[in-house]
């Protein structure tokens, strides 16, 4: 579509250079608008791209990342940002970011999409899309100097961080040999939580697509791994986006507050202004634990165009009682099997 020489049309592989530089500038980019989060949702579980960029002549002046993502014995749903948390509709102003969107509803009626799915994280003012306020997302601001960032903790969370490394031995490493291990203890954390994790294809595509955007860092006791996070570098912000832990490291050390924080650390050293912890549905002990972190919550605006009779707001999630038996059976399997469904399952789970 094209109006007043604005002109929107489907992304091509020749509009990358241009497509990241332009989502890098936009105060709303983010790792999960780049092209390369795209590709990687591509190789690993299949996801169609459908993403769509507004132009004035040659230049880049709005950009939506869209991808079609399958859904079992369904029509695949379009998605913004599928497997990531934000995918706002980019503009250089207001109209340009509407012309995105009504461009993303007409081609996906056309195509007989049952249902158009933003991820948005500042409310996008779209009537005709059906709202949702299931998650938010949880950041802090970061202190100048890495000596303040215990400091800004509770007196009790400051002990147990300190204790992870004076009695328990913890030591924090950076590197990407730590990706196997993040992945093996990603999939055992979620499988205690009675969720599938993420399939191998998954993680060779994020290293093959995404390298440069993203740092992994360890807490080893001894040789042993007992804890592994990868944290996505954007713009002043950087992000923890996965963690996996082994089942002693929380119960035993509080592996997990020593990682927030050590990375927290390593973020205002590198120069970040605020921490990410990704986004958690409201009133769950994963949301209450990132507040007593130290961390604020600040509404997600996803919003859902249903554009068939049979197109319903998704609510297959672990808040749902519906999921209980398969969330119990899921925790109880061995991990190799896990493994082997997660890589069937991963690819409808966007």
């Amino acid at each position: 579509m094209s109006a007043l020489g604005l002109k929107v049309r489907l992304a091509v592989d020749a509009d990358d250079v241009h497509w990241d530089e332009y989502v890098r500038g936009h105060r709303l980019g983010t790792v999960f608008h780049l092209s390369g989060w795209g590709r990687a949702a591509h190789d690993a579980f299949g996801a169609t791209q459908e993403s769509l960029i507004a132009l004035e002549g040659d230049e880049v002046v709005g950009a939506l990342p869209l991808a079609a993502c399958r859904r079992v014995y369904k029509p695949r749903t379009w998605i913004s940002a599928p497997w990531g948390v934000y995918g706002d509709p980019l503009g250089d102003r207001a109209e340009v970011a509407e012309a995105l969107v009504n461009a993303a509803l007409e081609r996906a009626r056309s195509e007989g999409v049952p249902r158009l799915e933003l991820r948005c994280r500042e409310d996008p003012c779209l009537g005709e899309f059906i709202p949702s306020e299931l998650y938010s997302t949880y950041t802090k601001e970061l202190p100048e100097d890495p000596a303040e960032v215990l400091a800004s903790y509770k007196k009790s969370e400051r002990r147990y961080i300190r204790l992870a490394e004076s009695r328990y031995g913890l030591r924090f490493e950076e590197g990407d040999r730590y990706l196997s291990a993040l992945q093996g203890l990603f999939l055992s954390s979620k499988r205690a939580l009675g969720s599938p994790g993420l399939s191998r294809a998954w993680w060779v595509a994020l290293r093959e697509h995404l390298s440069a955007e993203y740092t992994i860092h360890a807490a080893l006791r001894g040789e042993e791994v007992v804890a592994a996070t990868l944290t996505f570098q954007n713009k002043t912000e950087a992000a923890m986006f996965y963690i996996g832990t082994t089942p002693q490291a929380n119960r035993e050390f509080q592996a997990t507050k020593y990682m927030i924080a050590k990375c927290a650390e390593w973020a205002v050293e590198r120069g970040y202004k605020r921490f990410d912890l990704g986004r958690s549905r409201q009133g769950t002990g994963a949301a209450a634990f990132k507040e007593h972190q130290g961390f604020a919550p600040s509404q997600l605006h996803y919003r859902y165009a249903l554009l068939s009779d049979s197109a319903a707001v998704p609510s297959f999630n672990p808040s749902n009682p519906k999921t209980d038996l398969a969330r119990k059976v899921w925790s109880k399997m061995p991990l190799w099997t896990c493994d082997l469904l997660t890589a069937q399952l991963g690819r409808y789970l966007a």
